[in-house]
């Protein structure tokens, strides 16, 4: 699923792109897009500001009573959030200050279905591919993008899960161990060990019946029963990587 913001001040050009996106999802149901239509700024940052939402792309008119849509989109960055950004307005005015704020893209309307389409279809090719390599984790209020190779393994602690990545450094997540698993499962290199642990393969040094080494210099200490499941997973991997 594809969350998505449009931001406009003017009910009649909110609808119209409404509709383009809707139009958009009729042809490729496989996107999944959820919209959500905003008429001022605020409302949208807000929400965001307080947790409650985080879209993965924002379409927003530049020209808004109240808060532009560049200061909008800057104050966003503050935020820490790197959702993209689409800028759709009626002059050309703003365009170097749509790069300042890592814009996508910044069309002049009225905005063509086509182009719009073309957009939307790379926008989702993109985070298609993004999404096999990253995960989005909330860390101390902000968005962070982690790649999953960076991630050696996770540790169950109390009601929170403890991430450790290849760098030495480590983040809280205050999450369930299922649905830090859910998250990880569609990656063939992470394994549960036991009901505290989730492993990364790619990070093992050494296995045994007793202790794994991850290659940070971390031991795991598997519970009973846990090493033949896990013995098996590892070879496994590691021969479909080489085949």
């Amino acid at each position: 699923m594809y969350r998505i913001a449009l931001c406009d001040d003017e009910a009649e050009e909110l609808n119209k792109t409404l509709q383009i996106l809707e139009n958009y999802e009729k042809k490729h149901a496989e996107a999944n897009l959820d919209i959500e239509s905003f008429m001022d700024a605020d409302s949208l940052l807000e929400l965001i500001d307080d947790e409650q939402y985080m879209p993965d792309l924002i379409v927003m008119d530049i020209y808004m009573p109240g808060k532009t849509g560049i200061e909008a989109a800057r104050q966003l960055r503050e935020m820490g959030c790197g959702c993209r950004i689409i800028f759709l307005t009626t002059s050309k005015e703003h365009a170097l200050d749509a790069f300042g704020v890592e814009a996508a893209q910044y069309l002049v309307k009225p905005v063509s279905e086509e182009v719009l389409h073309q957009l939307l279809e790379r926008f989702v090719q993109r985070e298609e591919e993004a999404r096999r390599k990253y995960l989005l984790l909330r860390v101390e209020g902000s968005i962070r993008r982690v790649a999953v190779n960076d991630i050696v393994y996770c540790e169950a602690q109390g009601k929170t899960q403890c991430l450790y990545f290849t760098d030495g450094s480590k983040c809280l997540q205050r999450v369930t161990m299922a649905e830090i698993y859910e998250m990880l499962s569609q990656y063939c290199e992470f394994v549960r060990c036991g009901i505290a642990y989730i492993v990364n393969l790619e990070h093992i040094e050494g296995l045994s019946r007793r202790e794994l080494l991850m290659d940070n210099g971390d031991v795991i200490y598997p519970p009973r029963g846990a090493f033949m499941t896990l013995r098996e997973r590892y070879f496994e991997y590691y021969c479909e990587e080489e085949s």
